[in-house]
């Protein structure tokens, strides 16, 4: 079955920086669309960053433009995040997902699988 595992969480301070990754295993990774999602105490799920199939054009929200970079290593079927100045409204549970046909890489529920999330926390 698909498994979507994230690492790389933790408490950092805030201007610090992570990386989180991501392995996938039971699909054919290099034709999903990778996303990154978070979702923070009280509030829903939202959008951070995608990486597309075949082309790896990437995507991203406003509030991480310039400070997230997401990327793939197809031969590992992973997918990563650095996330650099961090500030304490980055805070949050950060999950993984993947997207067959790459038709939404902003909404989650264009997203087959999902991963259990790994928590970041930025404290002030």
């Amino acid at each position: 079955q698909v498994q979507l595992v994230e690492s790389g969480g933790g408490l950092v301070q805030t201007g610090d920086s992570l990386r989180l990754s991501c392995e996938a295993s039971g699909l054919m990774f290099a034709t999903y669309t990778m996303g990154w999602f978070r979702q923070a105490p009280g509030k829903e799920r939202e959008f951070v960053a995608a990486i597309a199939w075949g082309t790896s054009r990437t995507y991203y929200a406003g509030s991480v433009k310039g400070r997230f970079t997401i990327s793939r290593d197809n031969r590992k079927s992973t997918v990563f995040v650095q996330m650099n100045s961090l500030k304490p409204e980055d805070t949050a549970v950060y999950y993984c997902a993947a997207d067959r046909y790459g038709m939404g890489p902003y909404s989650e529920n264009e997203y087959d699988y999902w991963g259990q999330g790994t928590q970041v926390t930025v404290s002030s």
